[in-house]
C-alpha cells in the first residue's frame, strides 16, 4: 500500500470513527411541533395572495385565492411611516402602484390612495383591476378577514433600517392582540429578524433563515446530521440554490424527522408541485392557487 493510499484509508477511518463517536454524544430531541404545522398536510398557500391570477398582496388576489380553497398566504410585511403594518413586499411602490417612493416613507393614508392594481395585466394585456378596489392591506385587515387561513408572514425590512428596527416588536404586538399565535408564521431572510422576534414571542412558528439552512444542509451533506439542533419549524426553500438541488426525498425525510415543515416557492407548474409533493414536501407556495387547486383536489384530498 503506497502512501497516499495510506493516509487516505487512515483518514476515512478516522471519519468513520468520528461519525460513530457523534452520534453516541448526540442530543436526539425533537423539536415540538406547533399548533400551526397539525393540520392536513399538503399545505397549499397563495404566494403575494396567487399573483398571477391579480394584482400581488391585494385584497382580491386574497379574496380569489380563498375561493380557490388555499391552506393560507405566503405574504411579505412592510411597516409605514406611521407605524402600520401593512401586507407588501417591495420596498418601493413604483413597480406595482401609480405612486412612488419608499413604503417606510409613506403614511397608511397616503398609501391609501394608491392604486395597487395599476400594472396588473391579464393574458390579453388588458389591466382589469385600474381603479379597482386593489388597494393597500394591512396585516391586522388580513388576519381578521380570513380566520380560517393560515398565514406566513416575512418581514422584509431589514434590521439596520429604522422600519426594520421596528418590525418584530410591532408585528409581536399585533398577533398577540388578535390572538392569532396558532395561525401565523414568522420567517426573514434576515436571520437577525427572526431572532428578534422570537426573542419576544416564543409561542409562535418560525421559519429558517439563509444561515440555519446553510447549516442544516453542511450537517446533513457532511454525514453529521444527527447533530442538527433545529431552531425553526419550517423551511421555506427553493428547489434549487446556487446550483444545489434542495428537492431530494432524502433531503425532505431529513428535516421530517427533525419535525421541520418543509415548504418550495414558487412553484407554478402542476408537475412540479406533484413531484415535490410525492417526495415529501409539506408545503407549496404558489402564484397559481387555480393549478394546485385541481391537483389537490384530485389527488390528494378526493
Amino acid at each position: 500500500m503506497n502512501k497516499t493510499v495510506k493516509t487516505g484509508a487512515m483518514l476515512l477511518a478516522a471519519y468513520g470513527t468520528s461519525i460513530a463517536v457523534s452520534k453516541q454524544l448526540a442530543k436526539n430531541e425533537k423539536r415540538a411541533i406547533r399548533p400551526y404545522f397539525t393540520g392536513r398536510a399538503p399545505y397549499i398557500f397563495a404566494h403575494r395572495g396567487g399573483m398571477k391570477l391579480a394584482p400581488e398582496s391585494t385584497m382580491p388576489a386574497f379574496n380569489e385565492a380563498a375561493r380557490l380553497e388555499v391552506d393560507g398566504f405566503e405574504i411579505d410585511i412592510r411597516v409605514t411611516k406611521d407605524d402600520v403594518i401593512v401586507v407588501f413586499h417591495d420596498a418601493y411602490v413604483d413597480r406595482v402602484s401609480n405612486g412612488t417612493g419608499l413604503i417606510a416613507d409613506q403614511t397608511l393614508s397616503e398609501l391609501q390612495q394608491l392604486d395597487f392594481g395599476y400594472y396588473f395585466k391579464d393574458i390579453n394585456g388588458d389591466y382589469p383591476f385600474r381603479g379597482k378596489d386593489a388597494r393597500i392591506v394591512t396585516l391586522e385587515e388580513l388576519i381578521t378577514k380570513f380566520p380560517d387561513k393560515r398565514i406566513n408572514i416575512d418581514i422584509k425590512d431589514r434590521p439596520e433600517t429604522v422600519a426594520g428596527a421596528k418590525a418584530p416588536e410591532l408585528l409581536n404586538q399585533l398577533i398577540t392582540r388578535l390572538g392569532a399565535a396558532d395561525r401565523v408564521l414568522v420567517t426573514s431572510f434576515h436571520d437577525e429578524q427572526t431572532a428578534r422576534f422570537k426573542s419576544l414571542n416564543q409561542a409562535v412558528a418560525t421559519g429558517a433563515g439563509v444561515n440555519e439552512v446553510r447549516k442544516a444542509y453542511a450537517l446533513y451533506t457532511s454525514g453529521y446530521g444527527h447533530l442538527y439542533q433545529p431552531e425553526a419549524d419550517t423551511f421555506q426553500i427553493p428547489v434549487s440554490f446556487r446550483g444545489i438541488r434542495l428537492d431530494s426525498a432524502r433531503w425532505m425525510s431529513f428535516l421530517a424527522s427533525h419535525n421541520i415543515a418543509v415548504g418550495y416557492w414558487v412553484i407554478n407548474s402542476i408537475d412540479e408541485m406533484d413531484d415535490l409533493l410525492q417526495k415529501g414536501a409539506h408545503t407549496i407556495v404558489t402564484d397559481r392557487p387555480d393549478l394546485a387547486y385541481h391537483l389537490i383536489k384530485e389527488r390528494y384530498r378526493k
